[in-house]
């Protein structure tokens, strides 16, 4: 499971990128995330708490203009990022 779930933060990590240069949309890259199952049991269950409360953050904002939204979108994709940089940690950390 170990190495599925560091293939999966990797796809994770490709379809960030894919978003942030307009390659791919919130809802897409929310539902492609929400599909990681192996990489989201192999944290602790907070890390997936956070991340669909993120994703959820980010396809509601993806409904709205950037002022009439509370979430912006590049806070949003800086704290997948920071989510991102702790799961590799977190994972690191158990190889």
């Amino acid at each position: 499971m170990q190495s599925t779930a560091l293939r999966q933060l990797g796809a994770l990590q490709d379809a960030l990128d894919h978003f942030g240069a307009g390659h791919m949309d919130a809802s897409a890259l929310s539902q492609q995330a929400r599909t990681y199952t192996d990489l989201l049991g192999a944290l602790p269950p907070k890390f997936e708490e956070v991340l669909l409360q993120l994703l959820d953050r980010l396809e509601s904002s993806a409904l709205f203009d950037e002022e009439s939204c509370s979430f912006s979108q590049k806070d949003l994709t800086d704290s997948l990022k920071l989510w991102l940089d702790k799961a590799t940690a977190r994972l690191g950390e158990t190889a």
